[in-house]
């Protein structure tokens, strides 16, 4: 029996794989997909529609933009808190504190969708091993952002819905020092409730795709 070269009989493997299943040639010797080869198997057409994803790619750049707007809102508050330390009442600082927990609240929503809207519908991170990988970013899939993302709203409207409650005053008395109504801070208080009621709704869904009920 004559003795192919190397070349060529990793050609004529190659062949016979390609003719029985067409990814299987996208292994690599350690059993990791090749991606030059998973990309050279498309058809032009999926590959466009595949490679569709990358127009995320501009959003989420923009959303690091808008994190760094919110990073120049942070200082600027906190230099207005401490330089005003002596001047303000106790009331006044807790607003502001409260308004400094609501910027980073919101930046925590922003890390959560530009981290997570990433590596779920664009490219995987590869963070496997990194010291500083998020914990949850290990099991996120779309399921999971949206509840965190939901859980964040819900903190997010808590802090605004505690400083009305706080800025309301003696809302409906004599004395009213604010412009607040008490159909507004009612109003508000509903939307918060639809925000908590939304959250569970996310998740017994969620739990109910993941884990099925099994029949009797």
């Amino acid at each position: 029996m004559p003795i192919l070269p190397p070349s060529s009989v990793a050609l004529h493997k190659l062949r016979i794989i390609r003719s029985k299943d067409i990814w299987t040639i996208m292994a690599q010797p350690g059993g990791t997909p090749n991606p030059i080869l998973a990309r050279a198997a498309m058809k032009p057409l999926p590959a466009l529609i595949f490679g569709s994803r990358w127009l995320q790619l501009p959003l989420y750049i923009g959303l690091i933009v808008a994190q760094c707007v919110y990073v120049f809102l942070f200082l600027k508050e906190l230099y207005h808190l401490v330089t005003h330390a002596f001047e303000f009442s106790e009331q006044q600082i807790m607003l502001v504190v409260l308004g400094l927990i609501d910027v980073v609240m919101i930046s925590n929503l922003l890390i959560m969708v530009i981290v997570g809207g990433y590596e779920t519908f664009v490219s995987r991170l590869r963070l496997e091993g990194h010291p500083d990988q998020p914990e949850w970013l290990s099991h996120v899939n779309a399921s999971i952002l949206k509840i965190k993302l939901a859980m964040a709203i819900i903190g997010i409207s808590s802090i605004h819905l505690l400083r009305t409650f706080i800025e309301a005053g003696n809302i409906g008395g004599l004395g009213r020092t604010t412009n607040y109504t008490e159909s507004g801070v009612l109003l508000q208080t509903m939307i918060h409730v639809v925000f908590i009621l939304s959250a569970i709704g996310i998740a017994w869904v969620d739990k109910m795709t993941t884990h099925p009920a099994k029949g009797h």
